[in-house]
């Protein structure tokens, strides 16, 4: 009987010795899988970088390939129509007596332009550039020469030539910068009988310079085919003075060849 309570007093003692052992091995059998654990997620998130590195290089493997297919062609030409704002002439001149009369104003004539570029890379050209303005200006009643001619037909042509610059490419659209240099001839006597442009406040016919400069911006319906909207300025110097005009031209461009 002895003996049985001293068996009995021994195992409730181990009995709490036991729990805490089995509690220690489990948890430290538990702790080596947790970095394993931690470690597969992060595995999988760089699998994922890689992935989504891969894509975007072939993103951009194809965005090059695009604007290469569009923007290495060898020539670009183009026919385009339209609009400027001119001032034709500087008033009727003082007359015997009679003072001289006001500036005309600003007229609204109207363009046919053609052109082409010779590109030397997917960014570089140089362009020539032939045009013609014709417009109808008011130039009011002139009782001085009993003319009744008050809006007159005048025209204006141009040829430049001046370096093309892209300055951002995408496949689809481009912008470019143009600034050209040369010559034009006005007609403002074409329309006028045996009157004189000066008498009317026109300006006398002649050649002088031509300056122009336009921000070219372009669609892409095809590599080779594009539309084109064009914000210009044109100066030019008929009678030994300047007249600053602004316009715009929209237009159709087709691009050829291929660069080496």
């Amino acid at each position: 009987m002895y003996s049985f309570r001293r068996l009995a007093l021994l195992l409730a003692l181990s009995l709490p010795a036991m729990t805490v052992a089995l509690a220690q091995s489990s948890s430290s059998s538990s702790n080596p899988a947790a970095p394993a654990q931690a470690q597969q997620p992060a595995g999988q998130s760089q699998g994922q970088i890689s992935v989504q590195a891969r894509i975007k290089a072939r993103r951009e493997q194809r965005r090059s390939a695009a604007i290469h297919e569009a923007y290495n062609h060898l020539y670009e030409a183009y026919v385009s129509g339209g609009y400027l704002r001119f001032q034709p002439g500087p008033g009727v001149p003082a007359m015997g007596s009679a003072p001289a009369g006001p500036a005309l104003q600003r007229a609204n004539i109207y363009a046919w332009d053609t052109g082409l570029t010779r590109f030397y890379s997917e960014r570089l050209g140089v362009t020539v550039d032939g045009r013609g303005y014709v417009g109808q200006p008011f130039v009011g009643i002139n009782a001085a020469t009993n003319s009744a001619i008050t809006k007159p037909t005048v025209s204006i042509y141009s040829v430049m030539a001046g370096p093309t610059y892209r300055f951002y490419l995408q496949p689809k659209y481009s912008v470019s910068g143009r600034v050209m240099g040369g010559f034009a001839y006005g007609n403002f006597s074409g329309d006028l009988g045996s009157a004189t442009p000066t008498s009317l406040g026109l300006y006398p016919d002649g050649s002088t310079y031509a300056l122009n400069a336009s921000i070219l911006g372009e669609y892409n319906l095809t590599p080779n085919v594009g539309i084109r909207v064009a914000p210009e300025y044109l100066a030019t110097g008929f009678n030994s003075t300047v007249q600053n005009s602004l316009g715009f031209t929209v237009g159709i461009v087709y691009r050829f060849g291929k660069q080496k």
